[in-house]
């Protein structure tokens, strides 16, 4: 199909999924139970990091460690003694544990200390015209910027400079930024612009994508994610994540 008729029918993909019954089956249900900014952000953070493997595991484990967060994630981590930490002891996730579990715990208390948003660790002095790249890698550099943090914990803070697509970082940022008038994503973000969000490349995005020909390059990396979002531009320059809902719609309901 051409550029028009391509943009007509993931058009109304997005308009089929982009719904407030998208969500209930979707780790984005995590967030969507807090009201607190501060709480949908830490929420929202930890259901994006546990994105991997199937959806139900993923929103089960959510629940389970926010619930040792006694589900107030932000005053817990303002507030927590040793004596709370000892439950995290045994939580695990595929390759997330206890090691790990405790970091991400002492980085939002050092950050929520000092910032009120998330969002800063994202544009901190980058200033509003800078690249998604950028920002990732700098997001990456504040959150290990402790002294005491694990390498091992790594591997669950994806980062461009490493040439990973960064799909579960950009699922993150696409529900705290894109605003429309659906419900689904938050908004709840102003210093980064929904034109600058990069498409989460997971598996089934990726397997559609690939289809339609929006993805030429055959591995799955940064400049993968990169390649699909100019082309979603294409079709709308100011919110080209909206197509998201459309791809991954159609990867996991209609088995496109």
């Amino acid at each position: 199909m051409n550029q028009q008729e391509l943009k007509a029918f993931l058009d109304s993909k997005v308009e089929e999924y982009n719904q407030l019954g998208f969500i209930a089956n979707d780790p984005i249900s995590i967030p969507h139970e807090f009201s607190k900014k501060q709480d949908i952000e830490i929420a929202g953070f930890m259901a994006a990091v546990f994105a991997w493997g199937q959806r139900k595991t993923i929103i089960n484990k959510s629940h389970e460690f926010l619930g040792l967060m006694d589900n107030a994630p932000h005053d817990f981590v303002l507030n927590y003694s040793e004596e709370d930490l000892k439950p995290f002891l045994k939580f695990k996730h595929r390759t997330f544990n206890s090691t790990d579990a405790l970091y991400f715990l002492h980085f939002f208390r050092w950050f929520y200390e000092k910032y009120d948003s998330l969002e800063h660790a994202f544009t901190g002095k980058l200033g509003e015209r800078t690249s998604m790249e950028a920002r990732l890698t700098h997001f990456f550099e504040v959150f290990f910027s402790l002294p005491d943090h694990p390498i091992r914990t790594y591997k669950h803070i994806p980062n461009p400079a490493r040439k990973s697509a960064c799909k579960r970082i950009n699922m993150f940022l696409r529900w705290m930024v894109r605003r429309d008038d659906n419900g689904v994503d938050f908004g709840i973000w102003r210093h980064i612009q929904s034109s600058e969000l990069i498409c989460p490349c997971d598996l089934h995005v990726d397997r559609v994508a690939r289809k339609l020909g929006l993805i030429t390059r055959k591995p799955t990396d940064w400049l993968t994610a990169m390649e699909l979002t100019q082309n979603l531009k294409k079709l709308d320059p100011l919110d080209p994540v909206k197509y998201d809902f459309a791809l991954f719609g159609l990867g996991v309901e209609e088995k496109f």
